[in-house]
């Protein structure tokens, strides 16, 4: 997966640990020590990854790109969905991240992923060249000004293809299930308010076990 556990949306929290573990304080970085916290067995199941790709329509040959990778739990998985004519690009702003993800997709043979060092508003991607761009579990409440998540999403758009599509994953707000905690989930019409803002129109919208889907595009 997916996380731009940073000062990407400038500052980020634990999306991905349960709700009975600790997440780090406001402003933290994920670390990177704890990246087996992001791959619970049940983690397909409530988050339905083959789902949230279909919604993107992410097919063999395409170019893709996973913003804040982090574990590369979706990294590999788009990796497989494209085939090896496809390219997936891996970003996050943490170095330690992405050399985690290259030792995955090495030992799992996966010679289709690009990694690329970002900022907070700048994700490092070619521009006009992505099929779509999967953005999962880090555009929170507590992920800094709206202004840098706008940026981002501004950025984001840059690289799409004509027919290109963002997929935003987020938690929904309140209590229970895994995730961040309740003050730190943004509500889809918070985020949907942020998409129009950029420039941006929803596609779609897929509900979730615990969290929702924003299919956006030009």
């Amino acid at each position: 997966m997916t996380i731009r556990l940073s000062w990407l949306l400038a500052t980020v929290c634990v999306t991905h640990l349960t709700a009975q573990q600790a997440a780090p304080q406001p402003g933290s970085l994920f670390p990177p020590t704890d990246l087996s916290v992001l791959e619970s067995p049940d983690r397909a199941a409530w988050q339905k990854p083959d789902l949230i790709m279909d919604a993107l329509r992410i097919a063999e040959n395409a170019t893709v790109a996973d913003v804040g990778a982090g574990s590369g739990y979706f990294t590999v998985r788009l990796a497989r969905r494209v085939g090896p004519n496809g390219v997936v690009y891996a970003e996050d702003i943490q170095s330690p991240m992405l050399e985690s993800i290259k030792r995955r997709v090495s030992r799992e043979g996966l010679k289709n992923v690009i990694t690329r060092l970002g900022t907070a508003t700048n994700a490092n991607l070619p521009k006009r060249a992505l099929d779509a761009v999967l953005v999962v579990d880090v555009y929170t409440a507590e992920a800094g000004q709206q202004g840098s998540r706008i940026r981002l999403l501004q950025h984001l758009a840059e690289t799409l293809k004509p027919q290109g599509r963002i997929g935003i994953v987020n938690y929904t707000p309140g209590e229970g299930g895994p995730g961040p905690e309740p003050q730190q989930r943004l509500d889809r019409a918070v985020v949907e308010s942020e998409v129009a803002m950029a420039g941006l129109r929803v596609l779609d919208r897929v509900t979730l076990p615990f969290q929702y889907l924003l299919v956006v595009g030009r």
